[in-house]
């Protein structure tokens, strides 16, 4: 069964977390952090978030 589709509102605000197993970071550097970011903004992007 396919979740229900999003509700989007203009300017809504989305809390976005990534966590590891345990609770344990999934980034080693600041490096790897901004590749999320980068990763994060492209998907933004291309799905009109």
């Amino acid at each position: 069964m396919a979740r229900p589709l999003r509700i989007k509102f203009a300017g809504t605000l989305y809390h976005v977390t990534a966590r590891g197993n345990a609770r344990e970071n999934i980034y080693h550097d600041d490096i790897d952090r901004q590749q999320f970011l980068l990763l994060l903004q492209n998907t933004v992007n291309r799905y009109d978030w």
